[in-house]
């Protein structure tokens, strides 16, 4: 609905958008979730419908990582028979033996093989289960937007529910897709590959593991420092995105007062400090790979030393060597795997957190046992002493009573902020009164399904929507089962009819999904078909042809007569000019009535209508 009661709204709380880049894995800093032990519990829940195939997952992970870290020890064994072949040849007690070499060959590729198939299973598996999940979590985030109430959305910005269901939900979906199966894979690793490590040589397990130590302390200062440098890029990159946006929006300005120096003077500004930030954070984050390569090559240098003189004392064999050496080559993997993954844990649970928050949301209640049919509703509406405030305790609308009889047209018109916009509101129930009743035909409107009650009425707003689609499809969206002869009578009654016939499809003619190859006129004269076609009791007109030019404002208000005729009808204005035919007059100011009357009455009265009138009657005639 279009509401220009912007001063009386709930303030809109502060949105969130998708993370940009950051180092090691091109992430900002992990946005952290308020309840990870609470938000972890949920999402466990809504896993465990799916636990049977999670518990596969794990096997064939398992089992996928421990064939994998066999393979260096078996292909160890196969170096071993080819350097004692060697030294039996040299030695003339014998030769290499090939087969048995060509044996242990085809077991370590079979092992292989294997391997890779189970992580292909379980990879499977795990995207069927992550996709159910984000499937279903869609829809029950599409099916609570339409049961929640409309302050939840007064409350919050497009931008932020739009957020939860395309952001959040992704992000929810990549974490479920490649965290599990990675911290698995990964734990089983660590502990596969120090397994194997110690049933080698337990102290050249020990050497390799004193470099943890070092890499965990240039891991933290290398950080340390990189972060800050990520947060300034994501800072200014947001700066530079901002400028690009604002001066190229309004480029056709910037070209009218020649201020183009100007722009690009402020938009080098901004890119140049992206630029130092940039630059520092990827150098920083670039020393990660060579200095951790360092370090790794001193252990490597260690264990060859040890392995070395182990055996020359006969104590290990050259196989186990080189077995020793990948694996204390891989062993540093999951564990830099684990410290990338959790960040992408943290932004996870953040975003699920998000997402059951929203799912958790109050919803509007049907509370109605026993519904009063809206069959032979006549349109009769009285205002019993309303009073009504977005916040309880700052009350905007104040002890508002009207009586207003079937088929008549009743104009609502105050300066913005008045409450003009806050009275239909409270009419078609999406916010209700602290006190008082409104009542139509006599039954409260609380004593109506909200959904009934809402089907009495037809709006036409100031900001019209048209979707994706036909003109026809259009138009039947407030009665799908309407014939095309009913859809064409509607547009003859809404004086677009002839416009249609100008189109060379017609009714089948497509509009855009933002409408922007049809005139704001002509959809407002197809909203306005829409309702006729629906046949309301009750019609809300809010600031209908406030954006339309003098000629085409003639159109739609003749259609707008047409729509009107025998309906009860609310009329929310600013030109005063369009409203003289009113029935009633209802003038507001600050949540109050202040008069009421026909046009002529309350010109008679020289108030606060007739200072408004003739203020708006003094800029014509400027």
């Amino acid at each position: 609905m279009s509401n220009k009661e912007t001063t009386q709204k709930p303030p809109k709380m502060r949105g969130h958008g998708p993370m940009g880049g950051g180092p090691h894995g091109g992430h900002a800093p992990a946005e952290k979730a308020k309840d990870i032990k609470g938000t972890t519990k949920k999402l466990a829940g809504t896993l465990s419908k799916y636990k049977i195939a999670i518990i596969f997952v794990v096997i064939f992970a398992i089992g996928s990582t421990i064939f994998s870290i066999v393979g260096p020890k078996i292909l160890g064994n196969a170096t071993t028979e080819i350097y004692t072949g060697l030294m039996n040849k040299i030695n003339g007690t014998g030769g290499i033996d090939f087969e048995k070499i060509g044996k242990i060959i085809l077991f370590a590729l079979g092992l292989y093989g294997v391997s890779a198939l189970f992580n292909l299973i379980q990879s499977y598996i795990m995207a069927g289960v992550a996709q159910n999940v984000t499937y279903k979590i869609r829809n029950d985030l599409t099916q609570k937007i339409n049961k929640l109430p409309m302050k939840y959305f007064d409350k919050r910005t497009n931008g932020e529910v739009l957020s939860v269901i395309t952001n959040d939900v992704d992000t929810l979906s990549t974490g479920l897709n490649q965290s599990i199966t990675q911290i698995i894979t990964s734990v089983c690793t660590i502990i596969g590959i120090l397994v194997m490590m110690l049933s080698i040589s337990w102290e050249m397990t020990i050497a390799s593991l004193l470099i943890l130590p070092v890499s965990a302390v240039i891991l933290k200062m290398v950080i340390g420092k990189s972060q800050k440098y990520f947060v300034k890029q994501q800072e200014y990159l947001g700066h530079v995105n901002g400028q690009v946006e604002e001066v190229y929006s309004g480029h056709n300005i910037v070209k009218v007062f020649g201020r183009e120096e100007e722009a690009f003077k402020a938009f080098e500004k901004e890119n140049l400090e992206l630029y130092r930030s940039g630059w520092r954070s990827q150098f920083l984050s670039g020393l990660m790979h060579p200095l951790m390569n360092f370090v790794g090559n001193i252990g490597y240098v260690l264990v060859a030393i040890l392995g070395g003189y182990f055996a020359v004392k006969g104590r290990i064999t050259v196989g186990n060597i080189q077995s020793f050496i990948q694996y204390n080559k891989q062993f540093t993997q999951p564990i830099g795997q684990v410290a990338q993954i959790s960040s992408t844990i943290q932004s996870m649970i953040a975003a699920a957190e998000r997402i059951f928050e929203f799912l958790e949301e109050k919803e509007e209640v049907e509370d109605i046992k026993n519904p009063v049919s809206t069959e032979k509703i006549n349109g009769n509406i009285k205002f019993d002493h309303v009073h009504f405030g977005y916040n309880p305790e700052k009350t905007i609308i104040n002890d508002f009573n009207c009586e207003v009889k079937d088929g008549q047209k009743i104009a609502i018109v105050g300066p913005t902020g008045a409450g003009k916009t806050t009275m239909v509101k409270l009419l078609m129930r999406f916010y209700d009164v602290n006190s008082g009743a409104i009542l139509i035909d006599g039954h409260n409107i609380k004593d109506f399904r909200r959904g009934e009650l809402r089907k009495m009425f037809g709006m036409v707003l100031q900001d019209t929507w048209l979707y994706g689609g036909t003109i026809k499809d259009n138009i039947k969206y407030s009665r799908p089962e309407a014939t095309d002869s009913e859809v064409i009578e509607a547009a003859k009654a809404a004086h677009v009819h002839h416009y249609i016939k100008t189109l060379s499809k017609g009714y089948d003619a497509m509009i855009n999904e933002e409408s922007s190859n049809i005139s704001a006129g002509q959809k407002q004269l197809l909203t306005i078909a829409r309702v006729i076609l629906a046949d309301p009791k009750i019609l809300i007109l809010d600031e209908a042809t406030s954006s339309i030019d003098t000629r085409t404002e003639q159109q739609i208000q003749a259609a707008m007569d047409n729509l009107m005729k025998g309906r009860t009808s609310f009329i929310i204005a600013h030109r005063l000019s369009t409203i003289k035919n009113a029935d009633l007059i209802l003038v507001m100011d600050h949540g109050d009535i202040v008069e009421q009357g026909t046009h002529d009455e309350l010109l008679a009265k020289e108030g606060f209508y007739a200072k408004l009138y003739n203020s708006q009657f003094e800029e014509v005639e400027e």
